[in-house]
């Protein structure tokens, strides 16, 4: 089996605008072209993926289990308009947190590259044919410390940020060998 494809978006200001520590629905406003992003990527026959910092439960503004549920809002938003998020990944810690359960320097947070690097590997994905499209340097370097490309978003249509981005990951040569 050929290993697939995958974009990767940061949540907060590339699928969302970004509010500072959004945790219910209503706070939700997609970017535009948001929505006929993803589905772009699912027609293209590439896996979407979310990952996330979440410290906003490190500091103790909402829960993982808000996080999860928001998540499954946000999935059930996407899948009514015909789009598909395949996975969700988020990092719950900080360094500096005021939750001690929470105060971690973890290699998921970004730009670490460990939220990346399971998704990949959960889900059978070729790095050479994957990319992390964020709106923070945090998100590039954690692509590129997970060994794939990273973009930066800076506003506009997420549609048409995408379209030439799917184009060159879709029609990319497989890797079945390791990489050098």
């Amino acid at each position: 089996m050929t290993p697939r494809g995958a974009v990767i978006f940061d949540r907060d200001g590339v699928l969302n605008r970004d509010v500072g520590y959004a945790c219910r629905a209503e706070q939700i406003e997609w970017i535009e072209g948001a929505v006929e992003a993803v589905r772009a990527v699912n027609a293209a026959g590439l896996l979407a993926f979310v990952a996330t910092n979440q410290s906003g439960v490190a500091r103790g503004y909402y829960t993982e289990a808000d996080v999860q549920a928001l998540h499954g809002w946000m999935a059930e938003q996407f899948a009514a308009a015909g789009a598909r998020i395949d996975a969700f990944a988020y990092c719950p810690h900080h360094p500096e947190a005021p939750l001690a359960t929470y105060r971690a320097d973890c290699d998921s947070r970004k730009p670490g590259p460990g939220m990346i690097r399971r998704l990949l590997a959960d889900h059978g994905v070729d790095p050479a044919r994957a990319l992390m499209i964020g709106d923070q340097p945090r998100d590039v370097e954690a692509a590129v410390a997970a060994g794939i490309e990273g973009v930066l978003f800076t506003g506009g249509s997420l549609l048409s940020f995408v379209a030439p981005l799917l184009a060159r990951i879709a029609a990319a040569p497989a890797v079945t060998g390791p990489r050098s």
